[in-house]
Parts: C-alpha cells; sequence; structure tokens
C-alpha cells in the first residue's frame, strides 16, 4: 500500500515543482503575458498526447513501467526548465515536462481505481489528498531554498532525488497491467461521461489557474519577491490537501449536491479576494479559501463517473480524468492569452465565473439526499 499512496506524493511532486519556476523562466526569457501563455499552451499539448498513450501503456504494459516513463521525461526536462534562457527551448521542455505530468497523472488514478477494486475501501480522496500535499512539499521547499539563496537548479535537484529515490525503492512494488486479456482498450465515452468530464475540466482548470498565475499574479500585481512569490500556491495546496484528506467525512455528512453547490461559492468569495485585496498577504488567504473549496469538486466527479452505468466504470473516470486534466494544462494557457488582451485579475474573474456551471448542475447530476461513495 505505501507504493501506491507515494504514486500520488510523488505525482504531486512533479506538479508542484513546476509552480515556484515560473517567475525565473518568465524573467530568463523575457517574455510577457501572452508569450507565457503560449508556452504554457506546450505543456498542455504534450499532455493531451501523452494522456491517451499512457492509457494504451497503463493496459499494455502495466501501471509500474507507464509511472516510470512519465517520470524519466520529468526528469529529463526540469532541470532545463531551471536553466533555459530560450524560448524555443522552453518551448519544448515545457511539452516533455507536459508530457511527463499527463503520463504520472493518468497512471496514478488507473492505479488508485485498482487499488479501491481490490480492498473494497474507498481510498480516492485519500490518495488525492497525498497528492496535494506532494504540491506542497514541493512548492513550498523549493520556494524555501529559493529564499535562502538556491539556484532555480539546486532547488529543482530536490524533487530529481526524491524521484530517482522512488523509482529504485517503492516504485518497483507498483501493480502491473490495469486490464484483463482482451478487455477493450478505448471505449466512446458516453454525454454523461463527456458532462462530467467538462466539469471536472472547469474544476481543474480553475487549479491550474493556480499553479500556473499564482507566483506571476503576487510578483508582477503585488510586486511580492520572486523568491516568495511560490506562497500563494503553497498556500492553495494546504487547503486542498487538508480538505481532500478530510473529503470522505465531509461527503458523508453533508452530501455531494451541499459539496458542488458550497465549494462553487467558496471558490468564488477566494477569487474575489485575490483580485480585490490589494495587500498581498490577503492574497494568500484568496489563495486558501480557493483551495479549501475546490478541494472535493472534482473527487465528487470522479465518484459518480465510476458510479454511472452508461459504460464501464474504470473506462469512465479514466475519460473523465483525461478531459478534466486538459483544465489544468491547457487552461493556463488560455489565461494568459486573456490576461494579455484584458489584465492577469479580469483573467481570474473569468475563471472564477465558470463555477456557476459547477454550481447550476449539482441539481440534476445529484439526487437531493445522495451520500456518494467518494473516490
Amino acid at each position: 500500500m505505501a507504493a501506491y499512496r507515494l504514486t500520488f506524493l510523488l505525482s504531486g511532486l512533479c506538479m508542484g515543482a513546476w509552480a515556484p519556476l515560473v517567475p525565473y523562466a518568465r524573467s530568463r526569457a523575457g517574455v510577457d503575458d501572452g508569450a507565457l501563455g503560449l508556452l504554457l499552451l506546450c505543456l498542455g499539448l504534450g499532455s493531451l498526447v501523452m494522456m491517451p498513450l499512457a492509457g494504451i501503456l497503463n493496459a499494455r504494459k502495466g501501471c509500474r513501467f507507464t509511472m516510470h516513463v512519465g517520470i524519466a521525461l520529468v526528469l529529463l526536462t526540469l532541470p532545463m526548465l531551471a536553466t533555459t534562457h530560450s524560448f524555443a527551448g522552453l518551448m519544448f521542455a515545457l511539452t516533455v515536462f507536459g508530457a511527463g505530468c499527463g503520463s504520472v497523472d493518468v497512471t496514478m488514478n488507473v492505479q488508485g481505481v485498482m487499488v479501491e477494486r481490490a480492498t473494497g475501501r474507498s481510498l480516492m480522496s485519500g490518495f488525492h489528498g497525498l497528492f496535494s500535499l506532494g504540491t506542497i512539499v514541493s512548492a513550498a521547499g523549493m520556494t524555501a531554498l529559493l529564499w535562502l539563496g538556491a539556484t532555480p537548479l539546486l532547488a529543482s535537484s530536490v524533487v530529481l532525488t526524491a524521484l530517482v529515490a522512488f523509482v529504485l525503492t517503492a516504485g518497483r512494488h507498483m501493480l502491473g497491467r490495469s486490464g484483463d486479456e482482451g478487455s477493450p482498450i478505448f471505449v466512446r465515452p458516453t454525454r454523461k461521461v463527456l458532462l462530467l468530464g467538462v466539469l471536472c475540466l472547469f474544476a481543474f482548470l480553475a487549479e491550474g489557474a493556480i499553479l500556473d498565475w499564482s507566483a506571476v499574479f503576487l510578483s508582477e500585481v503585488r510586486g511580492v519577491q520572486h523568491s516568495i512569490a511560490g506562497l500563494g500556491y503553497a498556500a492553495f495546496a494546504v487547503m486542498m490537501a487538508l480538505g481532500r484528506l478530510s473529503g470522505d467525512r465531509i461527503l458523508l455528512k453533508l452530501g455531494s449536491r451541499t459539496v458542488l453547490i458550497g465549494g462553487g461559492l467558496i471558490v468564488m468569495l477566494g477569487f474575489l479576494m485575490v483580485v480585490l485585496a490589494t495587500d498581498w498577504l490577503w492574497n494568500l488567504v484568496g489563495f486558501a479559501v480557493i483551495g479549501a473549496g475546490l478541494a472535493n469538486i472534482a473527487p465528487v466527479y470522479l465518484s459518480l463517473a465510476g458510479a454511472q452505468r452508461t459504460m464501464p466504470g474504470e473506462l469512465a473516470i479514466a475519460a473523465a480524468t483525461s478531459l478534466g486534466y486538459l483544465g489544468i494544462l491547457m487552461g493556463p494557457a488560455v489565461i494568459g492569452l486573456f490576461a494579455h488582451a484584458t489584465n492577469l485579475s479580469a483573467a481570474l474573474l473569468a475563471v472564477a465565473s465558470l463555477m456557476i456551471a459547477v454550481m447550476v448542475s449539482a441539481t440534476r447530476l445529484v439526487p437531493k439526499v445522495s451520500r456518494q461513495r467518494v473516490h
């Protein structure tokens, strides 16, 4: 079980490592919001290409092989993201880095479903809590090292060391093939699963906005030093981790509908605090509020995808997850282009408005008295 939990923790380390590096990469390349958005689009495109390939690799080669492929891509490109000055070099590095993160993200969720089914226990919410914990350790740890004077390369080397240690130890005990012999590799998603995937995309887009733009917002809009600008994402990730680690109890007490509606309202409140409060310390509080509201929205949608009967649950979860992660990987690029046309504050408010769809759809997707089994 330790290997399965570490899979989610290490996935969080990969994702969180990029957030503190964004202001440094932007300064080295000398790019504006629009150009940074194009760079982030490369991150999403790399993941978009790799996610379906990761599904095939999981079915044919197993989770262990696919996870190691994803980690190898991260190991290759994270040092480049910490040192490259050219725009073209960053485009290449972010594309391959996105492919690695996409492979890791799909694989951790596929293995999470496999472990749940093997044990007969609801574990996914806690697994995702460990993913959030990994982003905290990575973002906060690298931010602390940068604040103490470490170079971006030295700070990122700590994450690289942890990834190598995982591959050489617990990574060898991951599960093998994710499917039975003769099982279909792909099934066309149904309308309901596609809707759940789009709603996951909205939730993950808000998460991606914080991942890629919180440090930029604090440094460029509020004038915070680059070395501590990663605190915004760290505050967000702390509250998201706490919310997910307690997600099973919250859903049992309040129900899925209340979590979706209440979470959407809390997320919108957090974005308003970030945009309207001029003191950067209050901005940190706003980022934390966003994390609390977002924490269990995506897990509810994944639970609904697994519970529907219009297509196999495991394939439905994989489809919803793949579509949802496009939000966290491609959404920030769209935010950059929107910010270039208007400003970053307006772009963040546009992201907050997506929570209206989350709240409105909750009444149709979730029965009023539902107490969903949480994934």
